[in-house]
């Protein structure tokens, strides 16, 4: 049984614009919501794709581990690090209080 996203209206798409903090014009809304609708469509389709005898894949690369060892070196002086900064105080960087 094929689902469809008919259910997604411009309301919800409201909804997330307002939670993305964007505003959208009626002809954007409209467009959105036919655009979301056909991404939605799509899941639904994979959704029906019977994957019982697939293994999980958690890398797809030969790659086991890509990270540096860890190399003791000495740290950056403090004077170093604050050369560039902007506002210090106290051998310490300073920045707005924040309440």
């Amino acid at each position: 049984m094929k689902r469809t996203s008919e259910g997604l209206s411009e309301e919800q798409i409201e909804h997330i614009a307002w939670l993305a903090k964007i505003e959208l014009s009626n002809e954007e809304k409209k467009l959105f919501t036919l655009q979301l609708r056909t991404i939605l469509d799509y899941f639904h389709i994979l959704d029906e794709v019977n994957t019982e005898a697939v293994q999980p894949t958690l890398q797809i690369l030969d790659r086991v581990n890509v990270f540096r060892e860890d190399v003791v070196e000495p740290s950056l002086p403090a004077e170093m690090a604050l050369i560039n900064a902007p506002v210090k105080e106290k051998g310490y960087f300073k920045a707005p209080k924040i309440v």
